[in-house]
């Protein structure tokens, strides 16, 4: 139809109604100028609607052409699409447009054209076979992934034409297909194709029955895409998650590097070693830059797939360094990884290393990897990644990335066990710097200790001789870990020990320590690190005299008693809180100590193998079967009790009661007469020649008892005794019901008295005043040489 065939009308198109086609006119602007009212039945738009506006604007897409048919995709007013054939006739500057709609394809077209694509265009391999599993034809794409033409393989098994190709497992899932008519979705398969046959690829297949409309099953139809790439994407990814759960679980360094050997064996290399600076494995500091030719290194850990052979060239530990002009220095000197993509007998990495040549030769290794373990520009070690036979291509780039990812993952888990390690070697130093290396001796217990070292810092035990042949036994912990709590142990220790010198009592020196820790918790903060607050003691003398022993603890763990007829008891602690923990006033017990009771003192830890009421039964029936030495036993324990790698310190004391004998202990009352200081010299003097003290001894000791009988006397009240007591000193003890304390006062020249204790002083070792429930004990200590020694080593 030509334009002759339609006129205008008020605007509007006026066109055959029988024809069926719409008319319409585009202005040179582009805009429609006139339109007809089949095109208003074709696309839904009214007139007034259309006039005026951009033909586009009735598109549906941009461009509207359906490049597949050559047609115009309108969209109709109420949104659907419209296919048109379009016809344009007219020269000027108005165009007429004829269109019509557009009926459908020819199936017979759609499928000549969907096989002509899917075996000349598609990317997707295409393999048809028939219900044999012979193979009947194959697309380009197949023929590319896998290296052949149709006509080398038509009419083979895929067994038979790829056997590489995983040929036995495809021809399985095929059969299955065929049998149930079930399809199988993107099953892999593997491969080395001909454009790259130095690396496996890996191939998603899925395959599906064909069957015709008469029900024959014609054969089954294999579809076949190339997934290398994403299946070694989602292998590094993998990979990294894995290692980011097994690298580093602990902070001990060969653990930490047989994770990452175990890690990447046999998923990314064959075999790997890994070796760290000699340095490094002690704790101490790397400095940053380039590593020396000559550093030592030692083997940390090695991982092979051979088993019957060792892992690598050196054993764990053993010295690994490489010859200083071995390329692989040059690694540890410029932190650069390396790749060797192909590795031969005459490559300076084999040549120049003879102990790992031979076992690169040996292992027929054809590619290899070098990685630095660098941290914050620090040096720790090397590791080296290697491949062999011909199962596995040669290292890539990416195989590289990975590694130096890995290597970098392992370098921070190896520095936070190197900087443990420094950490917990400055504690132990500290800590065994503030524990005394050689403890007194007193004659009053036989004794032995046995300290565990995890790093936490805060255990400690001690054995103080006191005034009177006495002793005390002590333990305590302090709560944190590190440097600062082994600082905070030495200070209380060093505060235990000046109360003890001042000879108070078990519960009165633990109320001093509690004031103490509180103040130190105030200047410290009571949330930092390596605070007192929360401390444990226990605080326990012995009088070899009585044979009794008085007790308080603050926190801490009963001790256990073994009596000399066999049995065991744990007497339970008198009430009192950790130091600096608000409580009730600590209070003190008294305990019968006959000869040869054994008593055990120890920290929380020495039982952290255990629960804790298990633990403390453990403990009882150890102690109640000794064996051996008192060191004998606190070894035992230590070894029963505490795990291998204690996550906490642990501390034993032990020691056995040894009373003095009757002969060494003398008590005088004397009466209230200043009379009385004659008789008590006398008294004295006679007993020391009898135990055959010196003479400088035994006049030292005169002078003392005269001016401290003669202050009792004179400021105190009775009763009033005397004592002295033989041990490895001379102690003499003057008691009386004052409880006033004596104290020193430097008397001018013209005083006729107040010399009496500046005397007393010059004369002892030591003097001090001790409290009793009534009234106090005024002593003084003198050292013994000569004859009394040498009885006692007798």
């Amino acid at each position: 139809m030509g334009t002759s065939a339609w006129r205008k009308s008020g605007g509007a198109v006026v066109e055959p109604a029988s024809d069926g086609v719409a008319w319409l006119a585009v202005g040179a602007d582009g805009t429609v100028s006139e339109w007809g009212p089949v095109a208003e039945r074709l696309l839904g738009y009214p007139a007034r609607d259309v006039l005026g506006r951009p033909v586009a604007d009735l598109l549906a897409t941009r461009s509207g052409v359906d490049s597949g048919y050559g047609e115009i995709m309108f969209r109709h007013r109420d949104g659907h699409i419209v296919r048109c054939r379009l016809l344009v006739e007219g020269t000027g500057p108005s165009l007429a447009v004829e269109l019509s709609p557009a009926g459908p394809i020819p199936p017979s077209d759609i499928e000549q054209a969907l096989v002509e694509a899917l075996f000349t265009r598609s990317p997707i391999g295409l393999i048809l076979l028939d219900p044999q599993l012979r193979l009947m034809r194959i697309n380009a794409a197949a023929e590319g992934m896998h290296g052949t033409r149709i006509g080398e393989v038509l009419g083979l098994r895929p067994t038979q034409a790829w056997p590489e190709f995983s040929g036995e497992m495809v021809e399985r899932v095929l059969g299955e297909v065929l049998r149930t008519g079930e399809p199988a979705i993107e099953f892999e398969k593997r491969g080395r194709p001909p454009g790259d046959p130095g690396r496996e690829h890996v191939y998603s297949t899925s395959a599906f029955r064909l069957q015709a409309q008469d029900g024959r099953i014609l054969g089954v139809a294999d579809l076949v895409v190339d997934i290398t790439e994403r299946h070694r994407a989602e292998r590094r990814l993998a990979l990294m998650a894995e290692a980011g759960a097994r690298i580093g679980t602990t902070l001990d360094l060969l653990r930490t590097a047989q994770e990452l050997a175990e890690v990447v064996v046999p998923t990314l290399t064959d075999s790997v070693s890994v070796d760290v600076l000699e340095p490094v494995l002690g704790g101490e500091e790397i400095p940053p830059g380039p590593i020396k030719r000559t550093a030592v290194l030692r083997r940390a850990a090695s991982c092979s797939r051979r088993t019957d052979a060792p892992p690598g060239a050196y054993a764990p530990g053993e010295i690994s360094s490489y010859p200083g002009d071995t390329p692989a220095c040059q690694v540890l000197v410029d932190h650069v990884p390396r790749l060797v993509r192909t590795l031969t007998e005459d490559s300076p990495w084999v040549a120049g290393d003879p102990a790992r040549g031979r076992k690169m030769l040996e292992d027929r290794v054809h590619s290899l990897m070098l990685v630095p373990l660098v941290v914050r520009g620090c040096a720790l070690g090397l590791v080296c990644f290697y491949r062999w036979g011909s199962a596995r291509g040669p290292f890539e780039d990416d195989d590289l990335e990975l590694a130096v990812d890995l290597v970098g993952r392992a370098a921070v888990a190896l520095d936070n066990g190197r900087r443990y390690i420094r950490e917990r070697n400055t504690v132990l130093a500290l800590q065994q710097g503030m524990l005394p290396q050689r403890f007194a001796a007193p004659r009053a217990v036989d004794w032995a200790h046995h300290m565990v070292y995890s790093g936490a810092g805060g255990d400690w035990t001690d054995v103080i001789p006191l005034p009177g042949a006495r002793v005390a036994l002590v333990t305590g912990s302090t709560p944190g870990r590190g440097v600062r709590t082994a600082a905070t142990m030495g200070r209380l220790r060093a505060a235990v020990h000046t109360l003890a010198n001042l000879d108070l009592a078990p519960d009165e020196l633990l109320a001093r320590l509690d004031d103490l820790v509180r103040a130190l918790g105030r200047e410290s903060g009571e949330t930092s690190a390596g605070t007192p607050i929360g401390a444990s003691c226990l605080y326990l003398v012995y009088d070899p005299v009585t044979g009794h022993g008085s007790m308080a603890s603050a926190g801490h763990p009963a001790p256990v008693l073994a009596h000399p007829d066999g049995t065991v008891t744990a007497p339970p602690p008198p009430a009192g809180e950790p130091l600096g923990h608000p409580g009730p006033p600590f209070e003190k017990v008294v305990l019968d100590l006959p000869e040869d009771t054994l008593i055990v003192l120890h920290t929380r830890g020495l039982l952290q193998k255990f629960p804790a009421q298990t633990g403390a039964a453990e403990l009882e029936r150890l102690v109640a079967s000794p064996t051996g030495s008192l060191q004998n036993l606190s070894l035992t324990l230590t070894e029963a009790l505490v795990p291998s790698d204690p996550q906490e310190d642990a501390a034993v004391l032990v020691a056995r009661t040894r009373p003095l004998d009757p002969g060494s202990v003398l008590l005088w009352d004397l009466p209230p007469d200043p009379a009385a200081v004659a008789t008590a010299r006398t008294l004295a003097t006679r007993q020391l020649a009898t135990w055959g003290l010196a003479e400088e001894e035994v006049f030292a000791t005169e002078l003392i008892v005269s001016e401290l009988v003669t202050n009792a006397i004179r400021y105190a009240a009775p009763p009033i005794r005397l004592r002295l007591i033989r041990d490895r000193a001379l102690t003499c003890e003057v008691s009386d019901s004052n409880s006033a304390a004596p104290f020193l006062r430097h008397a001018r020249t013209t005083d006729e008295g107040g010399r009496g204790l500046l005397l007393v002083a010059q004369l002892a070792e030591r003097w001090g005043t001790r409290y009793q429930e009534r009234g106090k004990i005024v002593w003084a200590e003198l050292p013994i040489t000569g004859p009394v020694r040498q009885m006692e080593s007798a």
